[in-house]
């Protein structure tokens, strides 16, 4: 095999590699997964569908997560709180699959509804992709399903009949702080079903409710994925996230 690249070309802008240099480094080799979204060689798998070995309570962390596992699903079981992984990320690609209770019961936010948090804390929630059933039931559109909970709507409503699997694929990026100050904000991409919800949307600060969201107090550099109890009987599997970490080539 002859030379791949060259060392005789410009310096691009920015970087510490020539065009096409011959010593810039491949990109790591990841297997992908025979179907699509099921998790690729160097995901972290959260929930395979056995157990809760992964995730702990929120309402006592360290204890065991008290939601339902059967089937392949866990499901939210009403009152036990909410749940969080054990494990702590930053920059992240998270792929979760999510159904909403087949038997329609309440309207609005009273329906179906959960939350997917990142960067979450034991004193925080953290930045919420909004799980609720909007199939054919209308709710204030800053809190309707894949929506940045209190901050934007999605692009698009591309949900599912109630009690049919959905999917979440979502590209997170934590906000970075220097002695205090706000240097970047987080940003988050949301795929749902396919359809792209939100293209790197600049968030305006942690989650909150009836209140306008922003940055206040620096958050962790890692944080739990937590899942909410809303007191809705919603279903999650397939769970898994891959850290992300900037490679540039180097």
């Amino acid at each position: 095999m002859g030379k791949l690249g060259y060392d005789d070309t410009e310096f691009i802008t920015g970087q510490p590699w020539r065009v096409h240099d011959s010593k810039r480094p491949a990109p790591p080799v990841v297997t992908p997964a025979d179907k699509v979204g099921d998790p690729p060689s160097d995901a972290v798998v959260l929930f395979d569908g056995a157990n809760l070995s992964e995730w702990e309570s929120c309402k006592e962390p360290g204890t065991d997560a008290g939601w339902k596992v059967d089937g392949g699903f866990m499901e939210v079981v009403k009152g036990t709180g909410d749940i969080q992984t054990i494990k702590r990320f930053g920059d992240c690609q998270l792929h979760i699959e999510w159904a909403a209770p087949e038997k329609v019961e309440g309207d609005s936010q009273g329906r179906g509804n959960s939350g997917v948090f990142l960067l979450a804390d034991d004193n925080r929630s953290g930045y919420e992709i909004q799980v609720l059933d909007c199939f054919d039931n209308p709710t204030y559109a800053d809190g309707s399903t894949g929506s940045i909970y209190g901050q934007y709507p999605p692009l698009v409503n591309g949900c599912r009949k109630p009690g049919e699997w959905q999917s979440y694929d979502i590209i997170f990026e934590a906000p970075i702080w220097d002695e205090g100050w706000i240097v970047a904000p987080a940003f988050v991409t949301v795929m749902h079903n396919g359809l792209l919800l939100h293209h790197r949307q600049e968030c305006l600060g942690p989650t909150g409710h009836r209140n306008v969201c922003r940055y206040a107090a620096p958050d962790p550099d890692v944080g739990a994925l937590r899942l909410q109890d809303h007191g809705d009987a919603v279903r999650f599997r397939n769970i898994w996230m891959r850290p992300l970490f900037g490679y540039d080539g180097s």
